[in-house]
């Protein structure tokens, strides 16, 4: 299928997964993040990840967790991947790659140039880098709704896979994949109702929206 890569971030019931899968999303982002409202217990996680088998991956979300933390969400979930949304160094990243063996993902919060060149340090560490809106200090790492100024990616030429998240609707996703040429696509709050509620019809409207030519 033409057009990004799609991550479905924060789901947390059968009913969204079921719609993340049906719209062919590629990937399904599970959070394990206790002051998210899109927190998963391992209990649901495990439930969610049977009911994924392999047909879309399943991606861990973490900020700065422990080693157990991460270890027991893979086994519950089945986690494909690792994504890290805190303050993770490079050499934890690459810590996590080794002692997991799976892909792993970094979350860079940009809001300027610097956020961006901040990047490259993790080009080698990790498998995936995701740009992501900076949230005011004190808040939640992610899923707030924000965007920042996509024209910071203009030319943006890396050897590790990339993606973009922060603030993408199925109202905006097709000029943000115009404007930077992302590869992968991820929202969150933008396919929800309420915060935490995802909403199948946007979830089918970003979908068609981020294949848009």
């Amino acid at each position: 299928m033409s057009g990004p890569e799609i991550k479905i971030c924060g789901l947390t019931s059968a009913k969204a997964l079921d719609a993340a899968i049906r719209v062919r999303a590629d990937y399904a982002g599970f959070v394990f993040y206790a002051p998210s409202p899109r927190n998963l217990s391992p209990r649901d996680a495990a439930v969610l990840g049977e009911r994924a088998g392999d047909r879309i991956g399943r991606v861990g979300l973490f900020v700065d967790a422990a080693d157990a933390l991460i270890a027991e969400a893979v086994t519950a979930a089945r986690l494909d991947a690792i994504q890290l949304h805190g303050s993770e160094t490079p050499e934890r990243a690459a810590q996590l790659k080794a002692a997991f063996g799976l892909p792993v993902w970094k979350a860079i919060a940009v809001a300027g140039p610097a956020d961006t060149e901040r990047a490259r340090a993790y080009e080698d560490a990790v498998d995936l880098i995701l740009f992501d809106a900076k949230t005011p200090k004190g808040t939640l790492p992610g899923g707030m709704g924000l965007a920042f100024d996509w024209s910071l990616l203009s030319g943006w030429k890396s050897r590790t896979r990339w993606g973009l998240a922060g603030g993408l609707t199925p109202e905006n996703v097709t000029e943000a994949v115009r404007r930077t040429g992302a590869p992968l696509v991820d929202t969150s709050s933008g396919v929800e109702s309420a915060p935490g509620v995802k909403d199948v019809d946007r979830i089918a409207a970003f979908a068609y929206a981020a294949r848009q030519p």
